[in-house]
């Protein structure tokens, strides 16, 4: 039988109800998966001396300054202070990091990602700041402190998030170099699908049309592959773009990144029910509360749990026909973000 993971990424016609059908066997808790996969025929040695979050914070620590850069303080300043309030917020930068990753796995340098990075990430604080918004999610909090408009305010946090989502585009194509113009014109392509009727933009309508109605899966699905995975598709795919990955290589980092995008919604909306606000740093039991269906409203929690595993398993698949070491940063940051406590 075809796996969940393998309907999700590729769209197939799926038997009803497909989520019974899951091949629980073969499942393990997510705590007990080892950052180790045959699938990449890593050595368990070299795989146990890689450090994730060694990686992620040397990324995160590079992206945090040439975000600092792009954007510092100019007039009108309460403008660029709600930009920065959200863009250089404490975060896990997880979708620079795909972008950084995947550069370098198909051959690049990180130079030259850098500034796909750095957009993605200002494409994500303004559908963070945006999705906030009384009008939308209407949350008080992000990151562990007030949202943007409680910092600022709504007119404020609308324009700020404006602003970013312009110069993300600006800043890609004014700041990319030695890379072939054509490839630069792709990745600014692949980011404006992401953000648009394709994908940030739509999967956040339906999800503001769907509150307090019943949502299948098909619909919820379709919601976080817009809402929450695309960008994520879209960091790995502009990486792989600019570091001269082949189409083959691309479209493999496309649909791992679409695995771990929905991986990471899956875990969000686990987390959202078995954390606390302090623990997540944001509004714990939101989604309930405001009548949005999740993955564990909609086929219970275990069932979620497993759901997520499988994504790990099919993300760790599309990384076997690349280089097993340099898969590494990408193997361990699927099973970081199945672990992930917040």
């Amino acid at each position: 039988m075809a796996s969940a993971a393998a309907f999700l990424v590729h769209g197939a016609p799926r038997p009803k109800p497909w989520i019974c059908q899951l091949p629980a066997a073969r499942l393990r808790p997510l705590a007990a998966v080892r950052c180790t996969s045959t699938r990449t025929e890593t050595p368990d040695a070299v795989a146990d001396l890689f450090d994730l979050k060694k990686y992620m914070s040397d990324k995160a620590r590079q992206v945090d300054a040439a975000l600092d850069r792009a954007l510092p303080v100019r007039h009108p300043d309460r403008l660029y202070q709600s930009i920065r309030y959200s863009l250089l917020a404490p975060g896990k930068r997880v979708r620079p990091v795909l972008a950084i990753a995947s550069c370098e796995l198909v051959g690049g340098h990180e130079a030259a990602a850098m500034p796909v990075a750095c957009a993605v990430e200002m494409l994500h604080a303004m559908s963070l700041m945006h999705d906030d918004l009384p009008c939308i999610d209407n949350d008080d909090f992000r990151r562990g402190r007030p949202s943007n408009h409680r910092a600022f305010d709504e007119g404020t946090a609308v324009l700020a998030g404006d602003a970013l989502l312009s110069f993300a585009f600006e800043h890609v194509a004014v700041g990319t170099v030695g890379v072939p113009a054509e490839r630069v014109l792709q990745a600014i392509s692949e980011l404006g699908s992401a953000t648009g009727t394709e994908g940030l933009a739509a999967g956040q309508f339906v999800d503001i049309e769907c509150e307090g109605k019943a949502v299948d899966f098909d619909v919820l699905e379709y919601i976080h592959q817009h809402k929450t995975a695309r960008l994520m598709e879209a960091s790995a795919a502009c990486g792989a773009i600019v570091g001269g990955g082949g189409d083959a290589e691309v479209e493999r980092l496309r649909r791992y990144s679409r695995c771990v995008g929905l991986l990471f919604q899956v875990v969000d909306d686990i987390l959202d029910v078995t954390k606390t606000t302090e623990e997540l740093g944001k509004t714990a039991g939101k989604d309930l509360t405001s009548g949005k269906t999740t993955y564990p409203k909609l086929m219970g929690l275990e069932k979620a749990q497993q759901l997520a595993q499988e994504l790990v398993l099919r993300a760790e698949e599309e990384l076997s026909g690349f280089d097993s070491v340099k898969a590494l940063p990408l193997l361990h940051l699927a099973h970081y973000i199945a672990n992930r406590q917040n």
